[in-house]
């Protein structure tokens, strides 16, 4: 039967722009109509990031779309939410974060077979620049490659 898991939202332009070092899984607080609204697709964490703050991890810029039926109930679509995680992860995380140029950006929201959001974070360094060039250059190089020896099986 199809109990797999379903993506709602990724972000695709974090490989891009940061170094990922580890990543975690961890569940989200939200409100009935965010749920709904989770469901029908309706999410954008491109610019969104996540902070610890007094032993508490919160997700910020997390766009979700105000569900259509939700009337005076709905909510604010870009509020902070809190995540869920150990306290020992949480402690991890601190140390962590508290180096010089890590940050916590999600990866992807998701439901579980069971039906639970859960967002997929990162830890991660920023590139630069050059970095993001240099990844460019490799990614057309190594397809330049994989062309001429098509061509070459032919």
């Amino acid at each position: 039967m199809g109990r797999e898991i379903k993506v709602v939202a990724e972000n695709r332009k974090a490989r891009h722009d940061y170094f990922i070092e580890e990543t975690l899984e961890a569940g989200i607080v939200l409100t009935g109509t965010e749920v709904k609204s989770l469901r029908s697709g309706k999410a954008n964490i491109r610019d969104s990031f996540a902070r610890v703050e007094n032993g508490e991890v919160f997700l910020y810029d997390m766009h979700i779309s105000p569900y259509e039926q939700g009337n005076r109930f709905n909510h604010e679509p870009k509020r902070p939410r809190k995540l869920l995680l150990h306290k020992y992860e949480i402690r991890r995380l601190i140390g962590k974060t508290r180096e010089r140029g890590y940050t916590l950006i999600p990866l992807k929201v998701y439901f579980t077979p069971r039906g639970i959001a859960k967002v997929e974070l990162a830890l991660a360094k920023g590139k630069k620049l050059y970095d993001k060039r240099e990844a460019i250059r490799e990614r057309d190089m190594k397809r330049e490659m994989e062309k001429a020896f098509r061509e070459r099986q032919r």
